[in-house]
Parts: structure tokens; C-alpha cells; sequence
């Protein structure tokens, strides 16, 4: 039976996920408020003291400090590993779900005291992360709730791939990086600022054809500008420059809002009771530099606006989402990234 290793603070998304695991016959193991989470909506959970036969100690500051924990995680996929924890009567970690203590949240709380803030400081955590995220070549490690939907959909066909274990452990390390970089600032203020960008995707080509380039972002994995590409081919260097502009513009105002730019310059912006009263006048503001441009609105796009496009060429629309409508009515659109 494969074991899942779960103490989370943040239990957001978790019944659901542990449910899931629950179905596919895993075997769920939890520190205590986890676990009792779990009880709560009827899983069948182990404690993480029952499955190292010592008891948490210290007001729970340690829980999964221990030899059959961080043994079941690091354990490698070969056969003297294999032998050595059969001997001691251990068990494999085959997947390991765990946030860490919300330090930076206490930290901008102005009621808590520095006592608060070090107790915040996660210690048991940190170190199942960076175990899980090393042995990744065997364990699973999910530290963001975000990915639990796509990691139990992979497991209902099979096994999580190599490639996306592989990119989860470069999340775990990252989330430890800059989480021991906030206790830093936070114990020394006046330590020069630092800052980690992740290259998530090669550009064709930077603002001239001879000229390199890489888009970066905060975290590795994330998709361009923070959301996802929908639909058509990656983004250029130009395009972001552009969707950055518009997006920012967008929301920038309160009522449903229609920007459109071209070439880092806005064509036509309006507000209106509903995107698609908004977009004729933002459209009618320039329509011939519109041509070849790109859209942002801070309302989901929708049927009605999809269809007003009409035969205007676009090259980007950017949206806090898309109707399933605007989806059908701008899958015509070859070249039209979403």
C-alpha cells in the first residue's frame, strides 16, 4: 500500500485531495491538527505517532523529526535501501503533502509579539520538504494546494511522472529558499533586499530580432504574467510587453473594463456596465491602430464581447477567465493567444 505523509497549516483543498488519495487505496499518516482535520470528515488516517511509535513532545514542536519519517522519504528505489528499512519493520514515503508555518502572515500581523514571529519559524516542515524534494527521483512532494488537483488526477491513471516530480522538488526548494529569506529579513532588517526570479520560458527572440531573451517569474512553473496560455502559439517579447501594459490598465478601474494596446500604446479604453458595452467604445477610440493589437478586460470574457470582435485582427486577449461561449466563438482564431 503507498503512503502518504501529511501535516499541513494551511488545509486549504485538503480534505478533497486526502479524499482522493483515500479512494485510490493510499494509506494516509498526519501530524496531529492535520489529522484531526481528516478525522473530522471521516478519512481513516494514522497519526504520526503511531507510525513512529514515539510520542510528539515539546508542545508538539517535534513531530516528524524522526528516524522512520525522514528514513521512509529519503529511502532510495534500490534494493540495499529497500532491505535496510524491511529490517527495521519501516515503510516507504511515497508521497508527502506539506505548507509551512504561516511566518510571513504573523510577521505583518502588528499584534504579534517577536515571540510569535520565532515560534512561527518552521522547522519539521522545512526539512520534510527539502527530504521529499531531494529523493524526488521516488517521492511526490506537493507544497502548494494548487497543485493538488493535477497531481491526483495523474495518480488516477498511474504514477506522477519523473518530469513533474522533478518540477514539484524545484518548487519545495524554491518555497524553502525564500522562506528562510524571509526569517533573515525578518531577524536582520537591515540585510541588503534579496530577490529570486525562475526562467519559465525562451522568448524567440527580445525586443530586435538579434537579441536574446527569457521571460521570469516569481515562482517557478508559473505561466506567463502569472496566469495560463489558453490557446495559440507562446508569447513574444513584444506581446508580454504589450499584455502587461493593458492587463495593468485593466485593473486599474472598478467597472467592467476594455483596454486595447498596440505597441505599448493604448488604442482605446472604456468602461461600461458590461464588457460588451464597453468594448465598442474602446474599439472606436482607434480602430485602425486596434488592428494587431492585443486586449485586456478585468472582467471574465465573454459570448457577447467574443462576438463583437467581428473580423478585427487580434493578437493577444487577456482575462481573469473565459466563458465556455467566448472559448468556442475565439477558437476560430488560429493565431489569437488567450
Amino acid at each position: 500500500m503507498r503512503t502518504a505523509l501529511i501535516s499541513v497549516s494551511d488545509k486549504t483543498g485538503l480534505v478533497e485531495f486526502a479524499t482522493g488519495l483515500a479512494r485510490l487505496r493510499w494509506r494516509l499518516v498526519a501530524s496531529s491538527s492535520t489529522a484531526d482535520a481528516l478525522r473530522a470528515a471521516d478519512l481513516r488516517v494514522l497519526d504520526v505517532a503511531e507510525f513512529t511509535g514515539f510520542p510528539e513532545i515539546l508542545g508538539g514542536r517535534v513531530k516528524t523529526l524522526h528516524p522512520v519519517i525522514h528514513a521512509g522519504l529519503l529511502a532510495r528505489d534500490t534494493e540495499s535501501d529497500r532491505s535496510e528499512l524491511l529490517s527495521r519493520g519501516w515503510d516507504n514515503i511515497d508521497l508527502t503533502v506539506v505548507n509551512l508555518y504561516p511566518f510571513t502572515e504573523t510577521v505583518a500581523d502588528k499584534n504579534a509579539g517577536y515571540a510569535d514571529c520565532v515560534e512561527n519559524i518552521d522547522i519539521g516542515g522545512v526539512a520534510l520538504i527539502r527530504a521529499a524534494a531531494k529523493n524526488h527521483d521516488r517521492v511526490t512532494l506537493l507544497c502548494d494546494p494548487a497543485d493538488y488537483p493535477s497531481v491526483l488526477n495523474e495518480l488516477r491513471d498511474g504514477p506522477v511522472s519523473a518530469a513533474r516530480r522533478k518540477r514539484l522538488a524545484l518548487k519545495g526548494f524554491a518555497h524553502t529558499a525564500e522562506y528562510d529569506a524571509e526569517i533573515a529579513s525578518f531577524l536582520a532588517p537591515s540585510e541588503p533586499l534579496r530577490m529570486q526570479a525562475y526562467g519559465v520560458q525562451t522568448l524567440r527572440y527580445g525586443e530586435n530580432p538579434h537579441q536574446r531573451s527569457t521571460l521570469y517569474n516569481w515562482s517557478p512553473g508559473d505561466g506567463p504574467l502569472g496566469g495560463d496560455l489558453l490557446q495559440g502559439r507562446p508569447l513574444s517579447y513584444n506581446n508580454l510587453l504589450d499584455l502587461y501594459s493593458a492587463w495593468r490598465a485593466a485593473v486599474s478601474f472598478e467597472k467592467p473594463t476594455v483596454v486595447i494596446v498596440k505597441h505599448l500604446s493604448p488604442c482605446g479604453i472604456a468602461s461600461g456596465p458590461e464588457l460588451s458595452a464597453a468594448f465598442p467604445p474602446a474599439l472606436g477610440s482607434d480602430p485602425i491602430s486596434a488592428f494587431g493589437g492585443v486586449i485586456a478586460t478585468n472582467r471574465p470574457f465573454d459570448g457577447k464581447v467574443a462576438s463583437l470582435l467581428d473580423d478585427l485582427f487580434v493578437e493577444c486577449i487577456a482575462a481573469p477567465g473565459f466563458d465556455e461561449s467566448a472559448r468556442t466563438e475565439l477558437r476560430l482564431r488560429k493565431n489569437c493567444r488567450l
